[in-house]
């Protein structure tokens, strides 16, 4: 009986999530076509770096050679890197500044303290383009962000295309796309309400909106900075901004075994959670309710021939591997990874416990030798 109450349960939760949850499982958020501005406007793309000297020579050629009618200048901040970065970048020609970073000051995450240093280089620009070093940028990419832009949003984000070369990248990163999808579902992220949410590696936002909002300033703790900025313009400005897939921006970061997975899931999953024993707990229930109860019912009632817990459990399987499916197909991988949704759903789980336990040693927010204030 409390295994077919937990499985009719997760059935309803799975109802809501396909049917009104924002469409989230959808993914048909891409950039929306706008015709070109009258005038184009000046950005300046901020792209802090630290420790990145292998993966430039990949990715800042790309940025620096933008095919964009105004005025489009780069800053790279060298933040305290150890590998000559500053070094790589300044050999590569292009209308670009680099600038020395020195760590951050108390109080702030490297990520933002950095992006900042980047900010007061850049002048007075309309649009800062905040991109990671990681992400190669297509030649139309600037154009067309600030084409989204100029029909009236102030911020316009793009979530890149992330490797899917290995087995364990494969797996776990198209499930790290659902699961924020799930929990910022696109649509309601692009129109106006509380819901906000931007992909660090490519957030292009106004600049004056960004200083009417009181700057970078304002989210200098955040370790979740891409959320903390769109929250803080969505907040200032006018209400709209822009959250979506793209297939062309793409990270060349590499995760190629699930230890360095991991880490990444695991060094802010905990933040996102405000550190609160409770929410864990109620999270990890959750996920186990979605995601492992489903399969369980479905075996448990096939192995004892009980037609509810077989029924509801099926069904609700059958919901969580099509909501997968579109997720998926955006990255060409073989359908056969939707039934083992609730496999990953546990690793992140063991995740998400993991964080927390960082956080309890003193550990958390652990990113290239540096634990966050």
């Amino acid at each position: 009986m409390v295994l077919v109450l937990l499985a009719g349960l997760a059935l309803l939760a799975w109802l809501y999530l396909v049917l009104a949850h924002g469409g989230f499982w959808l993914f048909r958020q891409r950039l929306p076509a706008a015709g070109d501005p009258v005038v184009w406007p000046s950005v300046v793309a901020v792209v802090p770096a630290r420790d990145e000297a292998a993966i430039l020579p990949d990715t800042l050629p790309a940025l620096l050679s933008q095919d964009y009618p105004g005025d489009f200048r780069v800053v790279l901040v060298d933040d305290a890197s150890t590998d000559g970065t500053g070094a790589v970048a300044r050999a590569t020609p292009g209308n670009l500044t680099v600038v020395t970073g020195h760590g951050p000051p108390p109080g702030w995450t490297g990520k933002v303290a950095a992006m900042n240093t980047g900010v007061d280089a850049a002048g007075d620009p309309d649009y800062l383009l905040f991109t990671d070093a990681d992400i190669r940028h297509p030649p139309g990419s600037v154009r067309a962000l600030v084409r989204a832009a100029e029909t009236g949003r102030d911020l316009v984000s793009l979530m890149a295309r992330l490797r899917t070369d290995t087995g364990w990248e494969r797996a776990i990163v198209p499930a790290f796309v659902y699961f924020f999808a799930q929990l910022y579902p696109f649509a309601r992220i692009n129109r106006p309400g509380r819901t906000a949410a931007a992909a660090g590696g490519c957030v292009l936002v106004r600049r004056e909106v960004l200083a009417k909002a009181g700057g970078l300033q304002r989210i200098c703790s955040a370790l979740i900075d891409d959320v903390a900025l769109a929250r803080l313009v969505k907040n200032a400005g006018s209400g709209r901004i822009w959250l979506g897939l793209s297939t062309e921006v793409a990270s060349l970061r590499r995760y190629p075994r699930l230890a360095d997975l991991w880490h990444m899931v695991a060094r802010s999953a905990y933040t996102q959670l405000r550190y609160s024993p409770a929410l864990l707990a109620g999270t990890v229930a959750g996920l186990a309710i979605l995601y492992a109860v489903p399969p369980v019912a479905t075996v448990a009632g096939l192995l004892a021939r009980q037609p509810l817990p077989l029924l509801f459990g099926l069904a609700g399987w059958l919901l969580m591997a099509g909501s997968y499916l579109p997720m998926l197909r955006a990255y060409r991988l073989t359908p056969w990874w939707a039934p083992a949704l609730p496999v990953i759903a546990l690793l992140y789980a063991g995740m998400t416990v993991d964080s927390a336990w960082r956080h309890w040693r003193g550990r958390g927010g652990a990113w290239k030798g540096r634990t966050a204030p």
